[in-house]
């Protein structure tokens, strides 16, 4: 076979992002696996997914922001790109920076205007072609004409779309059921859908339901083998030595074999939480490497962490999937929180109650909110765990903050939004000085009537017209949901909204009437409840 060229994968990329209907980009993408050889398969597959095979390769968006001129004619491979980013990946040690901008031009020089688009996309992790991994796992089916479900429940246990995709398109159905869980490799975590109210969430699961407090944390997916430990992110990434109050912790425990799904959480003196980033800026920071199969008992960690002014990591865990050799991924929710209960001392579980109607659910989540805590998570107690989805058998609940902010700049779309304003730059009144200050970007929340009226409405209002951005009078009023306020050196506020994503405009409103930076600050502050 002839290599197949990236210019075919950007092609189908963006036909995958202009299509709506879902059977017809399974059909775009299943022909392009087709079309690439085995070895081409990990990083094809990964990349019709938005994702590099390369987890981290030191490109920015400083450095997508002056890109040379596109080639005219097409001679990049498959192969050849992906050797291209696992040589930026490898640069490391003096004189790295130049040396990665030298092979990113090298590599976008060689591009089309079409591929530079792919590049952008998978470097910035901004890929918006509608093609997320469980469409890709019907693409794999497809094009390896093998049930779905089969590709399914290897993903959910490989936890890598790239490797389940080989195995399909390889070994058929028989490679496929080869997958299983392997204590030490992680495996997609149980995703949990959302509603504005406990009553929304008790529909979804019926009753009897548990309700789980909801932490702000990380979510950690912890293996323990023996004296072997690991611990990995949501995204699968292993931060083992990044946490050893985390290994302590499961090292105490009486159990052999185990796979613990939970949430690690930093707790300020009186045990309420610390905010969302002084957890997450804890477990981003990397420790010295080495002693963690032999780490100390958590109140030494502890101890330690105090002294150099750390924030210390708490481990709480709410679901057991592997148990001395013995997988329960399977078995009913009620069977698995058993065997936790067992397992796991109670001052490392998640609190939990089970309800029987809408009242106690809702006494539980306001418990949780005057604890300091996120929200609650309302489980079916017989549902199996369904690793990797975002099925109706856990919802979360959590309280929804609004604000009426102005749009300050519009950024084109691309993709499926191409030619259509998108990505709004959001700003809070400054009472003091009149003008607006920027608290992030969103285009959550757009459906295609808004992004028409919006591009009318915004290129009406515009001050500036730029290739990516155009910057408009500040007079629109929009309505913003977001999960909470976070500090941000990005913005001149000092804060930025998490989640945000646009619930509607508001044409009754001036900018006069806008909220206020203040407004923000106090949310941020804890001073606002949802």
């Amino acid at each position: 076979m002839e290599p197949v060229r990236f210019l075919d994968l950007a092609a189908t990329s963006a036909a995958v992002g202009a299509t709506r209907a879902r059977r017809a980009k399974v059909e775009l993408l299943a022909a392009a696996l087709r079309a690439l050889d085995p070895p081409e398969v990990p990083a094809g597959a990964g990349w019709l997914a938005g994702e590099l095979r390369q987890r981290q390769t030191g490109v920015g968006w400083a450095s997508l922001r002056d890109l040379p001129p596109p080639a005219a004619e097409p001679t990049l491979t498959v192969a050849a790109v992906d050797a291209a980013v696992d040589e930026i990946a490898a640069v490391h040690g003096p004189g790295s920076q130049a040396r990665r901008r030298e092979l990113l031009g090298a590599l976008f020089v060689a591009a089309t205007a079409e591929e530079q688009r792919l590049l952008v996309g998978l470097f910035s992790g901004e890929l918006r072609q509608g093609a997320q991994a469980g469409l890709l796992a019907d693409a794999v089916a497809r094009a390896a004409d093998v049930p779905v479900a089969a590709v399914r429940r290897a993903l959910l246990l490989a936890g890598d779309l790239r490797a389940v995709a080989v195995a399909a398109l390889d070994g058929g159905a028989a490679a496929l059921a080869a997958f299983g869980l392997q204590v030490g490799r992680p495996l997609a975590p149980m995703l949990a859908q959302s509603a504005p109210s406990v009553d929304e969430a008790l529909a979804a699961t019926g009753t009897p339901a548990v309700v789980d407090v909801k932490l702000d944390g990380i979510r950690i997916q912890v293996h323990r083998s023996g004296d072997e430990i690991a611990v990995f992110t949501r995204s699968l990434d292993d931060i083992t030595s990044r946490v050893p109050e985390v290994v302590a912790a499961v090292r105490a425990l009486p159990a052999r074999e185990l796979v613990l799904d939970g949430e690690a959480i930093g707790l300020d003196q009186t045990g309420r939480p610390l905010p969302f980033q002084q957890t997450s800026s804890r477990a981003a920071r990397r420790t010295t490497p080495g002693g963690i199969g032999r780490a100390p008992v958590a109140p030494a960690v502890r101890a330690a962490a105090a002294t150099t002014g750390e924030t210390v990591l708490t481990p709480y865990f709410f679901d057991l999937l592997h148990l001395d050799g013995d997988d329960l991924v399977d078995r009913p929710g009620r069977e698995r929180w058993a065997a936790l209960d067992a397992a796991v001392d109670a001052p490392l579980l998640v609190g939990r109650m089970e309800v029987e109607g809408p009242e106690p659910a809702g006494e539980a989540f306001a418990a949780a909110l005057a604890a300091g805590q996120e929200g609650v998570v309302v489980k079916a107690p017989d549902a199996p765990y369904d690793a990797g989805r975002r099925g109706a058998a856990w919802v979360k609940v959590k309280p929804r903050h609004t604000l009426d902010l102005v749009v300050l700049a519009v950024e084109w779309g691309s993709g499926r939004r191409q030619g259509w304003l998108s990505n709004l730059h959001l700003g809070a009144r400054d009472p003091r000085t009149g003008d607006f200050v920027m608290l992030g970007k969103t285009f959550k929340g757009l459906t295609d009537e808004l992004l028409r009226w919006q591009t009318e409405r915004f290129l009406g209002l515009a001050v500036e017209r730029g290739d990516w951005v155009v910057r408009v009078r500040p007079e629109q009023v929009v309505e913003i949901a977001f999960d909470g306020v976070q500090t941000s050196s990005r913005y001149p506020g000092g804060v930025a909204l998490r989640f945000a994503r646009v619930v509607c405009y508001r044409d009754d409103k001036t900018a006069a009437e806008a909220d206020t930076i203040d407004a923000v600050r106090a949310i941020h502050a804890g001073r606002v409840s949802g």
